[in-house]
Order: structure tokens, then sequence, then C-alpha cells
């Protein structure tokens, strides 16, 4: 059973959102402020995290932070927050996805499943799932990265990425392909969130961040990840 940390201070969406992810055989912790969605998460480790930015102790991006520090598990922001660098901050502190409220339940369910399904393991042939770099290697199948000699952590939208590229290396991937297929047809048009993470994982894995040799920008096409 899937568990869901549902951090939120408003009572009525609590409840809602506990209804909802009940009712579809979630299991569901839920914290009404930053704290003690830290302890939560610690001794009850989740499978997805549902999170407010607005609480009473601490701000959720900084929720955000301490939580990817040793946590893997998907980060849905749920905010009343709409501005684009709002957004852009979230997703670069590590969220794997913004939604703003109000917000369909449906679709905060389908964005749930999605994030979930990114981070199951799926089985491989061959060696297509493991790159070899003079500055990195990825494993796919093990979903492991390692620079210098040492892990890296990457969340688990930016491993869907990675994979999506990994597997057609060599070839374009359309923006439109690439936004499709990690965050569904509904963000086909969501560009900026490439460009947020592409700059995390070149940060992560390139040598030289600013001129990149594996993680290649054709501008206003798509992106291509060559060896």
């Amino acid at each position: 059973m899937t568990r869901v940390l549902v951090v939120e201070d408003e009572p009525q969406l609590v409840r809602a959102l506990e209804i909802n992810l009940r009712a579809r055989k979630y299991e569901v912790d839920s914290a009404t402020d930053g704290s003690t969605a830290l302890q939560l998460a610690s001794a009850w480790p989740p499978d997805a995290v549902l999170l407010d930015l607005g609480l009473p102790d601490m701000d959720g991006i900084e929720v955000i932070r301490r939580l990817r520090s040793w946590c893997k598990a998907p980060i849905l922001v749920v905010s009343a927050r709409n501005t684009s660098d709002e957004k852009v901050e979230a997703l670069d502190s590590g969220a794997d996805d913004y939604i703003t409220k109000p917000f369909s339940m449906d679709e905060l369910l389908a964005r749930l499943r999605a994030a979930t399904r990114r981070t199951e393991p799926t089985a491989q042939s061959g060696d297509s799932g493991r790159v070899t770099t003079k500055d990195f290697t990825v494993d796919l199948l093990a979903k492991k990265a390692r620079r210098g000699g040492e892990d890296v952590r990457l969340t688990p939208t930016e491993w869907h990425i990675l994979e999506v590229l990994v597997r057609n290396r060599g070839k374009l991937v359309s923006q439109r392909d690439l936004l499709q297929e990690v965050w569904g047809p509904n963000f086909r048009t969501h560009s900026n969130y490439l460009r947020v993470y592409m700059a995390q994982l070149r940060r992560k894995l390139e040598a030289d961040p600013s001129h990149p040799e594996y993680l290649i920008t054709a501008p206003g096409m798509g992106y291509r990840f060559e060896t």
C-alpha cells in the first residue's frame, strides 16, 4: 500500500485529502506543520508527499530541502502561491510537481499516480540502462549515479528525465515529448520545468555545467544525451 504524507494546516482540506486518498487505498499520515512532517517522514518513510508551502512554523521550501537531504519520495507542492518564481524555487529545491490551489481533486490524484509511477523500478534488458563517461556513471536499473567516486543524489523527476534521454542517447528528444513523458499531456508547453531540471542535472553531473558535454540543448527544439 502506498503511504502518502499530507502536510497542510487547513483542517477541511486535510480531511478532504484523507477521505479521497483512503478511498483509493492509500495509507495517509497528516501533519499541520513542518516539524511534525519531518518527524513523521523519519518514523514512517512516505512513498509520496503532498506539501503546502504556507506552514505555521517554517516555510515549505525549507521542508523540501530537509526532506531532500535523505528522502527520495516524490514531493508534490500544493499551494496558493502561484507566481512563476515561487514555482521555480520549489522545483529547484527538490519538489517534483507543483499544484496551485484551488485544484481539482481528480487532477491532484492523477498527478500523484504519475509521480509514484516514476519511482517504480522497471525491468531492463542488456546494458541499455548503464552509461559510463569520463566524468560520471549512470545505472538506471539500479537508480544510481556516481561522480568522482561518490554517489550523486537525484530526485525521482531528475531520474525520469535522465532515463528518457539516456535510452534515446544520441537522438534529439523534443521538449513536448519529454514533458509529456515525465509530467503528462497537460504539461507539453511548460518548457520552464525542463530548464530548471536540466540545470539541476548539469550541476550534478557535468564537469562544467555552463558548457555541458553530455546533456545538450538544441535551442527551441529539445535535448539529447551524448556520450
